[in-house]
């Protein structure tokens, strides 16, 4: 992407930046239908992300409570399924950045692709570029609201330490049998 704004900006130079985006009423034409339509289709999607990322509250009392109490086991399962469905949403964010890296690649080789210069493209595939925009909208958003909520990485080391755990003792008797088969089964 460095490249593309560092293409971008001396193409820039050599028109003396004359040059127009529509970003309200772009529409795409029929040569930019399909990936406009795969793009945003995505960035729909964004838009429930960011909605799910901004109402994590994460399991921070559970594993407070679970670490102060490490041998009272009604403690540990009740952090256990505090935590796993919220790790599971922790996957459904990754899963999604797979998705938008893919439909990502799409749109930047239709926006850089041969023939036309950096500015042209963007000249004549404004909808794309609007797009483009909004992909950096929500990559900073999407930052933003995880670098300020800790709740998502305790959340996930606690997960991964308690996998640790009881991956090591899944045989030893210490171990529960209601947590060998929660660990068993997911």
């Amino acid at each position: 992407m460095g490249n593309l704004i560092k293409v971008l900006t001396r193409d820039i130079d050599n028109n003396t930046g004359n040059f127009f985006l529509d970003f309200e009423n772009s529409q795409p034409s029929q040569s930019e239908r399909v990936v406009w339509e795969k793009v945003n289709q995505v960035l729909m999607e964004a838009l429930v992300i960011l909605d799910d990322l901004q109402a994590y509250r994460g399991a921070g009392e559970e594993i407070r409570q679970a670490i102060q109490s490490p041998g009272e086991e009604g403690v540990q399962e009740k952090a256990w399924a505090a935590v796993v469905p919220l790790v599971a949403k922790l996957k459904t964010f990754y899963q999604f950045s797979q998705k938008l890296d893919g439909c990502l690649s799409s749109l930047l080789d239709v926006l850089t692709g041969s023939g036309s210069s950096p500015t042209q493209h963007l000249e004549q595939e404004q909808a794309l570029a609007r797009q483009f925009a909004h992909i950096l909208h929500f990559t900073l958003r999407f930052d933003e609201l995880k670098m300020t909520n800790p709740a998502i990485q305790n959340d996930f080391s606690y997960y991964r330490q308690l996998l640790q755990y009881t991956t090591k003792h899944l045989n030893d008797d210490s171990t529960s049998k209601q947590i060998k088969s929660m660990l068993q089964v997911n």
